[in-house]
């Protein structure tokens, strides 16, 4: 990469390997060049021992778009690149590779959060709907019975009519899964300690409160030292026989070592797209009981899902070459309070 001799910004791509090829399209590549100086085709996997080519682009990068797997941005990577002025992140969270010194050095940093957060909504609104019509449970009775049944008689207590919908957490997920959750006849309520005022139409709740009212219980809360097991042995005691329990956000929120009784007796019910660890033992009842639908972290951005980030982030790079602010700018003090 050369000095730019026109008004496009240096933009050098530094992502995990592979991630490219399902972040952007031929459109976006094509998109990119118009916007910024760049070859698309220059990916820095590693940018703490970079090679020649990487090494020169990083020196004239103004801009560096990310995704998963970039290398945190070290004070000794970024004395490589004395051009930087912003990072434009195509995923969610920054927490990865903005590090303290980036604020400290003055970068801009935008994310695509907002994009990845609509799958995330969407999931959640698809399990919410779907345990109170207890699907898990009528599947597998289905699956036993395989011949006519007493299905109304049986499901006395099913249904999503006047349900009480638990929203741990007014995140960017919590808050669209509240929007997506207004068509529905249904009562909703929050949990979130820097909440004031809430959404019209729902009702601001303690935790323990929220988790004794609830019949769904989703988490949506970040991933931080004063969130870990904030679902606890007193939470899970307090929700009603049959509840539902929703983890999308990270496993840690969720003491799985309580909630693994309530689950074995086939008290509560569990929809997980995350674990702690990430991926449970191989003998873990989670894989097994009847009772849990156990996902492997798919509720985010995968698939064509993947472009709607490259999409938000190629805006910002525009935003940027035409000298306007961040339309999602993520700033420090935003990461005490997020994922």
């Amino acid at each position: 990469m050369h000095p730019t001799t026109d008004n496009r910004p240096a933009l050098l791509l530094a992502m995990g390997p592979g991630v490219d090829e399902r972040l952007l399209t031929a459109d976006h590549h094509a998109r990119l060049t118009r916007l910024a100086h760049t070859d698309p085709r220059l990916v820095a996997h590693d940018l703490t021992a970079p090679g020649p080519r990487v090494a020169a682009a990083l020196a004239e990068a103004e801009i560096l778009f990310t995704c998963w797997g970039a290398t945190p941005l070290t004070a000794e990577v970024l004395d490589r690149a004395p051009r930087l002025r912003a990072v434009v992140h195509a995923a969610g969270s920054v927490k990865h590779h903005i590090t303290d010194v980036c604020w400290e050095r003055g970068l801009r940093v935008t994310s695509a959060a907002a994009a990845n957060a609509l799958p995330v909504a969407e999931y959640t609104l698809a399990a919410i709907l779907l345990a109170g019509k207890r699907v898990l449970r009528s599947a597998q009775r289905y699956a036993e019975l395989r011949t006519d049944h007493a299905w109304l008689e049986e499901s006395t207590t099913w249904g999503n009519y006047r349900r009480t919908i638990g929203i741990v957490g007014a995140s960017r997920i919590g808050r669209r899964v509240v929007e997506l959750l207004r068509p529905f006849d249904v009562e909703i309520l929050l949990y979130d300690p820097y909440v004031t005022t809430p959404p019209p139409g729902v009702e601001l709740v303690g935790l323990d409160d929220l988790c004794a009212r609830s019949t769904v219980v989703s988490v949506h809360a970040p991933q931080l030292p004063s969130t870990y097991r904030m679902i606890g042995p007193a939470q899970l005691a307090a929700m009603p026989d049959g509840t539902t329990l929703i983890n999308t956000a990270r496993g840690s929120l969720v003491d799985e070592a309580a909630l693994l009784p309530h689950l074995v007796t086939g008290r509560l019910q569990a929809i997980l797209d995350v674990t702690d660890p990430e991926l449970p033992p191989a003998d873990s009842p989670l894989y097994t009981l009847p009772n849990v639908l156990l996902t492997p972290h798919v509720a985010g951005s995968l698939g064509n899902e993947l472009h709607r980030m490259a999409d938000q982030a190629l805006e910002e790079v525009a935003r940027y070459g035409r000298g306007e602010p961040f339309a999602e700018e993520v700033r420090a003090s935003d990461l005490q309070r997020s994922a």
